[in-house]
């Protein structure tokens, strides 16, 4: 039935059957798509062409964003070597910017002439007595003030320096918080000027011999400062210049931020010694300026009378000496193991604290509330290295100052009762730990260090009331 049919050679079949071409039979069609996917490969094959494709895809999209950024910046760039013909061109522009920059600032004669015109155009508040002026005033003494002095004052007379100030219930404000706000401007931005041209690699920091050399250059113009003996210049400026680094260089990385030191209080603290005179000053202000001559000769001094052997450190037995040897023994033993590098002097293991040491130490115990004051201290109170005070720890570093209490002829005290007390002045987000955050935020932390470390510092808090009462009375008397 089916025999001779299928060849086309029977002879019920046509003459001639033409026979469709392998690319338009559906199969070969199939089969080509198939192989082409690779999804007929075998496992290797197919890794390899997988292989490929991720590969190129790769490729491509390198390119494209090779092409879209451009070149790839550089994160490091080598800094000119000295006297070369790129470093001597880097320094003309920065003394060309800086010498431009310095020459829109105000002199002195000029912010005379500005404080004349504000008074002269002001008017007087009945009320008060102050001298005011409202917005046309303002706009009327900042054309005045520029035909006198020229255009470089003109940008303090802008709408939005004059909205910065309190106003009356006039709209008027006065022109004395205004003229020192000129003043201070100008001061920080003459001070930044200075510090830039000292600032050698152009980085907007100074290391400590850079900040030094600026405040050589202070002295002659810091009024408490001209009769300096020349030979204690250099140890001046090396106390001065530590304060900056203490509290503008957290991290120790031997270097400060320009902006930061200009924002800093101890700049304002070093130009109060700017504005007035040795005579209007009393000893006990010197004394806590830090940047007075009296200061300065008074750490030195200190050094000096620690220093037993004399040979330029202070050992943990001659640092017990300090405030009349009220610090706690362990407190010293843990300044030792945080804050004093190990070095060769003394042989062995044996540690000496260095004159910068033992400034970092003097700044911490006067500066306890300060967070950075804080910070070195609770390093020390941290016996474990855990980031956190608990009980224990508390128990631990009291029982000392409660024996040099005892020692000193005082009454019994309850250990445990101080550690309550402690623990209700912080109020610690985790009952059962006193982190470095919960010193900070409880603003009590200067309290309670000082009642872990010193007997005198615990003598002050428990007397409180009565040395608080002993205040007012001279007051009252005057």
């Amino acid at each position: 039935m089916y025999s001779g049919s299928s060849d086309g050679e029977g002879p019920d079949a046509p003459a001639q059957r033409k026979i469709p071409s392998p690319s338009s039979m559906l199969w070969v069609r199939n089969l080509r798509r198939y192989i082409g996917s690779g999804a007929g490969l075998g496992s290797e094959a197919l890794m390899e062409l997988e292989t490929k494709r991720i590969l190129l895809d790769i490729f491509k999209e390198k390119q494209q964003k090779s092409a879209e950024a451009g070149t790839i910046p550089s994160f490091y760039k080598k800094k000119p070597e000295e006297g070369s013909i790129s470093h001597r061109v880097q320094r003309l522009a920065k003394y060309r910017f800086l010498k431009k920059q310095s020459d829109l600032l105000l002199n002195a004669d000029d912010l005379d002439a500005m404080w004349v015109c504000l008074r002269e155009n002001c008017v007087i508040d009945d009320a008060t007595g102050a001298e005011k002026m409202n917005y046309e005033d303002f706009c009327h003494i900042a054309s005045v003030c520029t035909e006198q002095i020229g255009p470089k004052c003109r940008r303090f007379f802008s709408p939005s320096n004059f909205m910065k100030f309190e106003k009356d219930e006039s709209g008027r404000i006065a022109i004395l918080p205004f003229y020192l706000y000129v003043m201070r401007t100008v001061s920080l931005t003459q001070a930044r000027i200075d510090m830039s041209e000292l600032d050698e690699d152009s980085d907007g920091f100074l290391q400590p011999h850079e900040m030094e050399a600026y405040i050589r250059g202070l002295i002659p113009n810091l009024a408490q400062l001209r009769d300096m003996p020349a030979a204690f210049v250099q140890m001046y400026c090396r106390i001065a210049a530590h304060k900056f680094f203490f509290f503008c260089d957290p991290h120790r990385r031997g270097k400060a931020c320009i902006k930061k030191i200009l924002l800093s209080n101890c700049l304002q603290e070093l130009m109060e010694l700017h504005q007035e005179t040795e005579e209007e000053v009393t000893d006990t202000e010197q004394a806590e300026n830090w940047f007075s001559l009296t200061s300065a000769q008074r750490i030195c001094d200190m050094f000096l009378a620690l220093d037993k052997d004399m040979n330029g450190t202070l050992s943990k037995q001659e640092l017990r000496e300090y405030a009349d040897g009220t610090l706690t023994d362990i407190f010293i033993e843990r300044v030792f193991d945080e804050h004093v590098r190990r070095g060769k002097i003394g042989g062995g293991n044996a540690r000496e604290m260095d004159f910068e040491s033992f400034l970092d130490f003097v700044l911490a115990l006067e500066n306890k509330d300060a967070p950075e004051g804080l910070i070195y201290l609770f390093r020390c109170l941290d016996l474990q290295g855990r980031g956190f005070l608990t009980t224990a720890d508390i128990h631990t570093l009291f029982r000392d100052v409660h024996q040099k209490w005892i020692e000193g002829g005082n009454y019994e005290l309850c250990i445990e009762d101080v550690r309550d007390e402690i623990w209700d002045m912080v109020k610690p987000s985790d009952p059962l730990r006193i982190s470095l955050a919960d010193l900070l935020s409880c603003k009590q932390g200067g309290t309670v260090a000082s009642m872990l470390i010193d007997v005198r510092g615990f003598w002050a808090h428990d007397n409180r009331e009565n040395l608080l009462q002993e205040e007012e009375e001279p007051q009252e008397e005057g």
